[in-house]
């Protein structure tokens, strides 16, 4: 079978999934088994279909697996936020279809030969900071829950920091590739435009307080130069300076010391000061409100959690138990109504894409490509990490979003472009390995 029958099997069993998953939210919503669902769950394979379609005609060697995984984990994504909000899930769609418009377009466009994108890796480094710069100029960005994520333009709203990330692991793969060997060697001289760039962007993230943005750069930053190098002094450098400008941010910002209290105490038996409303509270009760909340929804869970449809998500006015729950903490909403077992199982499906993600930096033939793809794999396993880590509680909460399953657009549209590059590197890397056979 070759490899886009094997995907297009994999999409229909994606759907099946999908089916029986809305299908439950459906009966549990209404109580009646009803078919209405069929529409959604059409519309949905419908759209990956013709993801699959170009697929064929430009990645016709690309790594089979990759476009269902994103299939089912958007599926995922859209029932339970079908389940909280039948309007938002149709905008999500909406949003969905774009991801796919934009995943077939960076096909089709970099089919020929993707490695272009080398000649102006100097242009994406520059990008990627004005990017990061966008929300922080009046007028244009705005502050949405303590943090300058997003900007403004008329009706439409958007987070340039979804982009930049794939702008600055362009940058760092071929400025990497160029200067591996004299970087392995210990001339620190050629760190200098590559420290500017990430400097920079590094500056800018926690000027605007993006510090779960900083914190996801700075992990592909000593990740690549780790595998273009081999060198762990490099490593260690990078650790060492995390942790002293972790220090000094602590000491620096009021927002950093909030959230380390916040994770290491999010329960008091006593009043303490509440930056919220500034009286006395009980932390659980304002600072560690969400947090501890989201603990409580993943623990009624269960093991076989409550069920799609049945979990309990608002108070019996009709209040959001959980804020911000279709965003930052989609995973705990998950862990409710799936329990143990299903929230794991949605974190297999993120390991399996990043183990198929690293074998294509594996199989790769040259350093562009190894660095692009190893770029790619990492960032979207460091950003599962970061928020699914924030939301259990093993590292302080960040604003950033679960990829292809959160609800929003600019995660939607940056993942599956993310998705079509890591593709592209994956047929050049099959079709040579096959004219070599």
């Amino acid at each position: 079978m070759s490899a886009r029958n094997k995907e297009l099997a994999n999409l229909l069993l994606a759907a099946v999934v999908a089916s029986a998953a809305f299908a439950s939210v459906s009966i549990a919503q209404s109580g009646l088994a009803s078919v209405r669902w069929l529409g959604y769950v059409g519309v949905v394979f419908g759209l990956y279909l013709v993801g699959h379609l170009v697929a064929r005609v430009a990645v016709p060697w690309a790594d089979p697996t990759l476009l269902p995984l994103a299939g089912l984990l958007t599926a995922i994504g859209l029932t339970v936020i079908y389940r909280l909000g039948p309007g938002d899930a149709r905008r999500q769609a909406l949003w969905v279809a774009l991801g796919v418009a934009a995943f077939a377009a960076t096909l089709l466009w970099l089919r020929w030969d993707y490695r272009v994108l080398e000649r102006y890796k100097y242009l994406f480094g520059v990008s990627a900071v004005v990017l990061l710069l966008l929300p922080s100029v009046p007028g244009l960005g705005y502050r949405v829950n303590g943090v300058n994520l997003w900007v403004r333009i008329g009706a439409f709203q958007f987070q340039p920091g979804e982009l930049a990330k794939i702008f600055l692991i362009v940058f760092l793969a071929g400025y990497l590739r160029d200067k591996r060997e004299s970087l392995a060697q210990g001339r620190l001289k050629d760190l200098g435009p590559l420290l500017a760039i990430w400097g920079a962007a590094m500056l800018v993230l926690v000027q605007t307080s993006d510090l779960g943005s900083a914190l996801l750069n700075f992990g592909i930053f000593l990740a690549m130069v780790y595998a273009a190098t081999g060198r762990v002094l490099y490593v260690g450098v990078g650790l060492t300076l995390f942790v002293a400008g972790s220090a000094a941010l602590y000491n620096a910002l009021s927002r950093v010391q909030q959230r380390v209290t916040v994770w290491l105490h999010p329960w008091t038996d006593e009043k303490v000061h509440c930056a919220i409303n500034g009286k006395l509270e009980y932390r659980q009760n304002c600072d560690s409100y969400q947090l501890v909340k989201s603990l409580y929804s993943i623990a009624n869970g269960g093991y076989g959690g409550t069920g799609l449809g049945k979990g309990t998500f608002e108070t019996v006015d009709g209040a959001p138990l959980i804020p911000y729950l279709k965003t930052d903490f989609v995973y705990s909403a998950l862990a409710q109504e799936l329990g143990l077992i299903g929230a794991a199982a949605v974190l297999l499906l993120f390991m399996v894409a990043v183990a198929r993600g690293m074998r294509i930096a594996l199989i790769a033939q040259d350093g562009f490509s190894k660095l692009l793809a190893t770029g790619l794999t990492f960032g979207l396993a460091l950003q599962t990490f970061i928020i699914v880590g924030g939301v259990l509680r093993v590292v302080p909460l960040t604003g950033i979003t679960l990829p292809f399953v959160s609800y929003g657009g600019s995660s939607i549209i940056s993942n599956f472009v993310l998705l079509a590059l890591l593709m592209l590197v994956s047929n050049r890397a099959s079709a040579s390995a096959a004219e070599r056979l």
